[in-house]
Order: structure tokens, then C-alpha cells, then sequence
């Protein structure tokens, strides 16, 4: 996942360091050797992720961090403190400016990048929302918007906190605010414990990394592929030394960990963080879902509709370099459907069509886009794919198809149909994204003629390739 990192720090062997163990690991990188600098570049360049020192003349990082915090247009930024200061009433300092995370020098490369990952993907995600407010907004659909105090931002946040028994789990939850619904689970000899922490529909999700008779990271995992619990926010408690299973545990999905002995303050700043962040989450997602109720949706399977995702493609090519960074696009379209409809009736088209579309949309990223744009045709968005990963996605839908099994009422055997696939890549060689959809179908077209089931890539993207 390619990003633009903004570096800031004053020292110039610092900056140099960290501009090439990033570069080195394909990030774009911009420096800047103070505050002001830092703050100036984050208006113009838009970074993506800011790794910024703490210690600075002038404008010093933790002010620095304040200010992201306090505009509007970066208030969710991910801002990691990079700096020698080790005392943990530094770190708490930071948190509470607004820091997503702190690491001390000598930095641990493995530790850095997997932070990076993990908050990158939390900002694409929170980014595609975002687009899909404005998108709605230009179709004249306002949402309101507010700035929660830290009251508001506990008032309601259920937390479940997960030890090897109960005892230890009060005790942690008596650090958090009393504002937070507070349930501790022992996790001792119990099968069942996805099951319990679902029961409990927290949105916060604390678990110490030690547990004796269940594996930590695997409960992790299970939990970011649980419905009820995929977006809750799951923090650790780990130990200082134990670097290689952080590092894992981010790369599972784990948005947080707080060292032990665990200090309360820590604990409350990182659980005000994502606190945060689940609120501009829900914000944006209840807004969006609000608008989409009223016109952008397609009532028969759900998904959005040709209005919307065209406005919403107009937004997303501004937003993106196009050229270093393509969005592909998927024209789908159900083989012989016109047949189902004839023999089997339209009822029994509509259950196709709905079963098709939940299909697709199982198996795409939470940043991806699906609509319904014609009568059994859709169209798949796919922000920052490269060929190599669209061609991927595009061929594991058209496998995900061809082997569902679609139950009919009234109908004994169970239904197969398969599609075809036309992909094309907005890029700065297109002229606008009606070119780019057009190049999609002609794709699809291509797949149609060749015996269907299959996909097809369009023409000007087999010579960029």
C-alpha cells in the first residue's frame, strides 16, 4: 500500500534516516525541518500519514499535533510521534494532543511500518466514507456535523475487557471512565468467547495478550470476521519485549495495545483515540446511510445506483493522483439472463439478481464501491489497484459466481449462473471517467464474444500494462 509520508524532524541525520527506510519501502516521501514547515506542507502536499518529532524549536511537535487536530479538513489525520523521549508521561502528553500513536528511538523498523499499515488502512477506510458524504452532499443531501467533547466521546461506548479471569478484567475496567458501559470477561476454559463478547455488542474491545488457555491473536482475528463486532476497535495488553506479536496483532486488525504494568492514563488516552475515531466513523456512516436511503440506492438488491456512482467517481478522481495511483473499474454483467427471466419468470430473475449482488458484495474490500447500473449489469470500483491486483479481484468475483448456488422458491435444484467481466483503469491518460466506463464495456463486450464467463481487460490498459 503506497501512502505519502510527511517526515518532520529537525535534526537533519534523523531526516535522512527515516526518508530512506521509508523510501525504501515505496512510500513517497516529504520532510520538513520544523512546525511551521510541517504545517504548511500538510495544507499543500495532503500526506496520508505524518511521522513527526517531538521535540522541536519553535513550534514543538505536541502543538504541531494540537493544530492537525483542530482543522477541520485534517482532524483525522494519522500522526505518529517519532522521538527519544521514553517517559510515559511524555507518551500520555502526546496521546492527548492528539497523536494516534508514540515510538521511541531507536526506532524498530518492523514495529514503524506495521503501525504505518494498520493506520493507513484505517484512514482509506475513513477517506472512502468521507467521499461518499460529499458525494451525497453535491446531490443536495446536507448532514449535520459536530466536534464531541471527551464526555460525549465516552457517554456510551460499550467496552468488553478480555483476561484469564474475571477479577483481572474488573480491575482493568476500573481504570476506564465511568461515562463507558464496562463488562469483564474471564476467558479461562471457555469455548464460547466470541459468542460472550458478542452478546455484549461492544464497539471497544480489550484483550491482554497472555491469555492461558486461548490464543490472543487467533481471538482477534475472529472478532474482525464476527458481523456484529467487524468494526469494533480491539486493543492489547502486551509487554515492551513482546515487539514480533504487536506486530502481528496490527496486522490482524488490531487497532491498539498498552504496555504493561498498565498505566492508567495510558489506557484512557488510547481508548480516547479510538473513541474518536469510532465516532467519525459512525458519523460519516449514519449520514451517508441516511442520504442513501432516500436516492442513491437501487431498491431490488440495495446497492447503489448509476446517479450515485458516477458522482461518487467524479469525487474520487479529484481526489486521487490518478496517474501514480489508477482506480479500476469492473463492468459486470450476468451471462443469459434474459433466458432466466423468459423461462423461470422475473420473480425468479430478482432472486438471481439479489443473490448475485450480495455475492460481489461479500467479497469486496470495506473501501470498495458496488453499484447496479443497468438491468442485470453492475459496476465495481476499485480505489488504489494496480493490474496485477485488479485482474486478482476481478477474476476471484467471476470464480465466487460460477460456484454459487442459488435457491429458488418452488424450484428443486438450485440455480448456477455465471458472468462476464470488463476492466478498465482511470488513469491521467483518460480523458474523464465517462472514457474509462465506456473502455470497461468495451471490455466486457470482448468477454461477451469470447464465450462469456470470463474477463477481459480493455484495450488501452493491455498497453499501459
Amino acid at each position: 500500500m503506497s501512502a505519502r509520508v510527511l517526515v518532520v524532524d529537525d535534526i537533519p541525520v534523523n531526516l535522512r534516516l527515516l526518508e530512506a527506510k521509508l523510501a525504501a519501502e515505496y512510500y513517497h516521501v516529504i520532510t520538513a525541518q520544523n512546525g511551521e514547515q510541517a504545517l504548511e506542507k500538510i495544507g499543500t502536499e495532503r500526506p496520508d500519514i505524518v511521522l513527526l518529532d517531538a521535540m522541536m524549536p519553535g513550534i514543538d511537535g505536541f502543538e504541531v499535533c494540537r493544530r492537525i487536530r483542530a482543522i477541520p479538513e485534517t482532524a483525522n489525520l494519522p500522526v505518529v510521534m517519532v522521538t527519544a523521549l521514553s517517559d510515559q508521561a511524555d507518551r500520555v502528553r502526546g496521546l492527548d494532543a492528539g497523536a494516534d500513536d508514540f515510538i521511541s528511538k531507536p526506532i524498530q523498523d518492523e514495529a514503524l511500518f506495521s503501525r504505518i499499515r494498520s493506520l493507513l488502512r484505517l484512514k482509506m477506510v475513513l477517506d472512502e466514507l468521507k467521499l461518499r458524504e460529499e458525494t451525497s452532499r453535491k446531490l443536495g443531501f446536507e448532514t449535520e456535523s459536530f466536534t464531541p467533547t471527551t464526555e460525549q466521546l465516552f457517554a456510551g461506548l460499550k467496552i468488553v475487557v478480555v483476561t484469564d479471569d474475571a477479577a483481572d478484567a474488573s480491575k482493568v475496567c476500573s481504570f476506564l471512565p465511568r461515562e463507558c458501559t464496562n463488562t469483564a470477561i474471564g476467558a479461562s476454559g471457555d469455548k464460547d468467547l466470541i459468542e460472550r463478547i458478542d452478546a455484549a455488542t461492544p464497539n471497544f474491545i480489550i484483550i491482554d495478550l497472555y491469555l492461558a488457555d486461548v490464543d490472543a491473536l487467533r481471538l482477534s482475528a475472529g472478532l474482525r470476521v464476527k458481523d456484529g463486532l467487524r468494526f469494533s476497535s480491539i486493543l492489547l495488553l502486551a509487554d515492551s519485549t513482546d515487539q514480533a506479536r504487536i506486530t502481528k496483532a496490527l496486522e490482524l486488525g488490531v487497532n491498539d495495545y498498552v504496555m504493561k504494568p498498565i498505566d492508567p492514563s495510558e489506557l484512557i488516552a488510547r481508548v480516547r483515540t479510538q473513541a474518536r475515531h469510532h465516532h467519525y466513523r459512525d458519523r460519516l456512516r449514519g449520514a451517508f446511510s441516511e442520504s442513501v436511503s432516500q436516492a442513491h440506492t437501487d431498491p431490488l438488491t440495495g446497492l447503489f445506483n448509476r446517479r450515485y456512482v458516477i458522482r461518487h467517481l467524479e469525487s474520487l478522481r479529484l481526489a486521487h493522483n490518478v496517474e501514480a495511483d489508477p482506480i479500476a473499474l469492473l463492468t459486470i454483467d450476468i451471462d443469459h439472463f434474459k433466458n432466466v427471466n423468459d423461462t423461470l419468470g422475473h420473480d425468479v430473475g430478482d432472486v438471481v439478481l439479489k443473490a448475485v449482488a450480495d455475492e460481489l458484495r461479500t467479497r469486496l474490500r470495506p473501501g470498495d464501491l458496488l453499484a447496479r447500473i443497468g438491468g442485470e449489469e453492475f459496476l465495481v470500483v476499485l480505489p488504489s489497484a494496480n493490474h496485477v491486483l485488479a485482474i486478482a479481484v476481478a477474476e476471484r468475483l467471476r470464480a465466487s459466481i460460477a460456484d454459487l448456488a442459488i435457491a429458488v422458491p418452488n424450484i428443486e435444484k438450485k440455480l448456477q449462473v455465471t458472468v462476464s467481466i470488463g476492466l478498465s483503469f482511470d488513469d491521467s491518460k483518460t480523458a474523464s471517467i465517462h472514457e474509462t466506463i465506456k473502455q470497461s464495456d468495451a471490455a466486457l463486450y470482448k468477454a461477451k464474444n469470447a464465450g462469456r464467463n470470463q474477463v477481459m481487460v480493455s484495450d488501452a490498459a493491455s498497453a499501459a500494462a
